[in-house]
């Protein structure tokens, strides 16, 4: 009896053991578990060219609305509507019967200007000689004189006639007053016409180069150039600009800011800056929709992250998470600027030699302690750019 007794006491001491054995392995399999592991990036700064994106309308270089300076009946119309025409091309002929009989009238009233002008002289020049025997009076003389001076008048004032019929005569013929792309024509041959008017006869527009109006915040300019006076941004001496079209594409031609307005727009509260773009194949044409890019300085010291390794919170503001010194997950508010290829560009939060966490976001809460596995830059930017755009 006793030596079962026995036996009972060292198989229960046995089963004891073991149950505690198991119970030690099964906490240390859930402590090894808890562990997740979780991709990393360690952050670092580098220059970077800071692009801003802006919206902007395409306008004619130059432009020339075709008015009549004199009154008439149109004989002619000498242009294709839609083509190119040349500074100085005739475009519409006014009948010039009238202009043609008021030169010739004005160059009649000159010989008769002139003859009389040749007997005032005559006549001047007796009485100055008699003056001075005193064989007239002193006012006849003046009388004589004074005729002698109002006949150069009237040579003058009827050369200047002539003058100004010719060139009503010359603007019987309505030119184009610059080089560049003509639209359609609002008169035809046998309309009438007068010196002025407000209708437009036709529009021609310079196309090549074209200008670009880009609408940039007041706002926006203000931080920029506080960021620029306190060192955050480096000034650059690059005023390329480039354009993305309409229907996504980006437009092949670079263009070149010009100039910035100094006034700001009371409806829209923005500024006009213009640049000049190429436009040998008239892609671009005025009033067309465009989004510029443009170099608006460089941050020397840039912090770029991914785009997915920023969450927001319920109150809209940018989360990074990060793994601390003891391997646990730290929640940072940060500050986000602008997108550059699929990147944050961080500019308050993150410091360099920080360790984000770019894979595992959604295994893991502030606090736990995770595995952190080294993920590469490249990869990350490969994988920002394979992914689709929301």
């Amino acid at each position: 009896m006793r030596q079962i007794v026995n036996i009972a006491s060292v198989i229960s001491v046995a089963l004891w053991i073991t149950a505690c054995g198991q119970k030690m392995d099964d906490s240390k399999g859930t402590g090894a578990s808890s562990a997740v592991e979780v991709g990393v990036v360690q952050l670092v700064s580098l220059p970077q060219a800071i692009i801003v994106e802006l919206p902007g309308r395409s306008k004619a270089y130059l432009e020339a609305e075709v008015r009549p300076q004199v009154s008439g009946i149109i004989t002619e119309r000498a242009f294709t509507e839609g083509r190119n025409v040349e500074k100085g091309q005739s475009l519409y002929q006014i009948d010039p019967a009238t202009y043609q009989a008021a030169v010739i009238s004005a160059e009649a009233d000159l010989a008769s200007a002139n003859a009389s002008l040749v007997s005032a002289k005559a006549k001047a020049a007796r009485f100055k000689e008699l003056i001075k025997t005193n064989a007239i009076s002193q006012q006849d003389f003046d009388e004589a004189d004074a005729l002698y001076k109002e006949a150069l008048a009237g040579v003058t004032v009827a050369k200047a006639a002539i003058h100004t019929a010719k060139i009503n005569l010359e603007y019987t013929q309505v030119k184009a007053p610059i080089s560049g792309h003509i639209g359609v024509s609002t008169v035809t041959a046998g309309a009438l016409v007068t010196a002025n008017q407000t209708p437009i006869l036709a529009k021609i527009q310079q196309l090549d180069p074209i200008n670009v109006d880009i609408a940039q915040s007041s706002a926006q300019l203000l931080r920029l150039k506080a960021k620029l006076k306190q060192g955050q941004l480096q000034a650059t001496d690059n005023a390329n600009v480039s354009l993305i079209l309409e229907d996504g594409s980006t437009y092949a031609q670079k263009g070149l800011l010009q100039f910035s307005e100094v006034s700001v727009d009371e409806n829209t509260g923005s500024v006009i800056l213009r640049a000049e773009f190429p436009n040998p194949e008239g892609t671009l044409m005025p009033g067309m929709y465009v989004r510029a890019m443009l170099n608006a300085g460089t941050d020397p010291h840039a912090i770029l992250v991914p785009q997915k390794a920023i969450t927001r919170n319920t109150k809209g503001q940018a989360v990074a998470m990060l793994v601390n010194a003891e391997n646990k997950v730290e929640s940072r508010l940060v500050t986000t600027a602008e997108v550059i290829d699929n990147q944050w560009r961080i500019t308050d939060g993150l410091a360099v030699g920080d360790k984000l966490i770019v894979e595992g976001l959604q295994k893991i809460r502030p606090g736990a302690t995770v595995t952190p596995v080294p993920v590469s830059a490249n990869k990350q930017t490969e994988q920002s750019t394979s992914s689709p755009q929301k």
